[in-house]
């Protein structure tokens, strides 16, 4: 008696920089605590984007085709022996990292910074986890969560880069009232200005360079006030940098008449320029959360921070923050925050979203933020 033969999916699979390939792949069942989920949107996002080009995001080189996409949700279309917190045709959010639950860090609930951690969609740990840029997955149970009656999967794939900012303000003390400055609004800018006016922040302002992004962000409603950093010759040495750093922000600072500077700076871009500003632009007392994955190693005025006991903080992905990002998403407190999809393309365009995305632009001139890619 031949063998019952596996129903066949398709998956987008990087071989190496700009090589993406569509491959038909076997569709096994779910093993035991694991669902089936058949991905109904994934946004792009920066790492993708530097696995695309380059073949690598960082440190973290390819060692083998893998399947890009974390920022997804889709329906349950199976669940494995032993899952009871899901039913088939459940629709949920997929949180891409599986943390191994047995270490200190996963048992004191800071499970991302767990060394176990495998990541879909990384090339980090090796085997590589695919990630969501196919057409279903099977994935741990516990870390796939039900998705609110009033919450979109478009919205729901938001959930992944709102977590990062959920995670970042939890470190940072984000209180109503509070003053708030964003370096950077790209789709995790966007995201910071959004969540702090939601926090209740008093004011929440702007800077890029970018005036485009800095326009869309202010028509917008996500920030009240914005500041395009202007184009500068490369400085010569350290010390000229960090002045020029520092006279940038003042100016900056006189702009948005917040001379004494922010109550809190997310820093969203991870450029070293910023980073010098983001701590001249701290209040005394106050507060430089550094959200933005940049450059490695940096020269800052820690002498200016030390003084004013401005506090630089780091945050890395996020932990138990999907129920929240999910309620916030389907709230409708978030105003506007579906204008950041700018763009949508179906599973076997993914190479053609990939170079868009690269652009920044479109063929008509419109700023790209976040593309997603659906099923055909």
């Amino acid at each position: 008696m031949s063998p019952v033969a596996l129903p066949t999916q398709r998956a987008i699979v990087l071989h190496g920089p700009r090589d993406l390939r569509p491959e038909e792949r076997s569709v096994w069942p779910p093993q035991h605590n694991h669902a089936q989920v058949a991905v109904m949107s994934t946004g792009l996002c920066g790492s993708d984007l530097h696995y695309y080009l380059e073949g690598r995001n960082g440190d973290f080189a390819l060692q083998a085709p893998l399947v890009l996409g974390h920022e997804s949700a889709g329906i349950v279309t199976a669940v494995g022996p032993g899952v009871k917190n899901l039913i088939t045709g459940q629709r949920v959010a997929i949180e891409a990292g599986i943390m191994c639950n047995h270490c200190d860090y996963c048992s004191k609930g800071r499970y991302n910074l767990c060394k176990g951690m495998r990541f879909c969609s990384s090339a980090k740990t090796f085997p590589h986890s695919d990630g969501t840029l196919q057409d279903r997955m099977n994935h741990p149970a516990h870390v796939l969560h039900p998705l609110p009656d009033s919450c979109s999967f478009e919205q729901a794939a938001l959930a992944e880069p709102l977590s990062v900012l959920i995670h970042a303000s939890s470190r940072a003390g984000l209180k109503p009232g509070q003053t708030v400055l964003v370096f950077g609004v790209g789709a995790i800018g966007i995201l910071a200005c959004a969540l702090a006016k939601s926090y209740g922040a008093s004011r929440v302002v702007a800077i890029d360079i970018n005036q485009a992004r800095l326009d869309f962000a202010k028509a917008n409603g996500f920030a009240s006030q914005t500041y395009c950093l202007p184009m500068s010759d490369k400085a010569k040495t350290s010390e000229d940098q960090l002045n020029r750093a520092k006279e940038t922000i003042q100016l900056a600072l006189r702009e948005f008449g917040e001379v004494d500077g922010f109550d809190l700076v997310f820093e969203c871009t991870g450029a070293e320029p910023c980073i010098q500003m983001s701590i001249h632009a701290a209040i005394t007392g106050g507060k430089v959360m550094l959200v933005g994955m940049g450059s490695r190693n940096l020269v800052l005025p820690l002498s200016a921070a030390a003084l004013r006991e401005v506090d630089i903080q780091g945050s890395f992905r996020y932990a138990n923050t999907y129920p929240t990002a999910l309620q916030l998403l389907a709230s409708g407190k978030l105003k506007g925050v579906e204008k950041l999809i700018t763009h949508r393309f179906a599973l076997e365009d993914t190479s053609r979203a990939f170079e868009l995305l690269a652009r920044g632009k479109d063929e008509d001139g419109n700023m790209v933020l976040k593309v997603m890619i659906r099923p055909s």
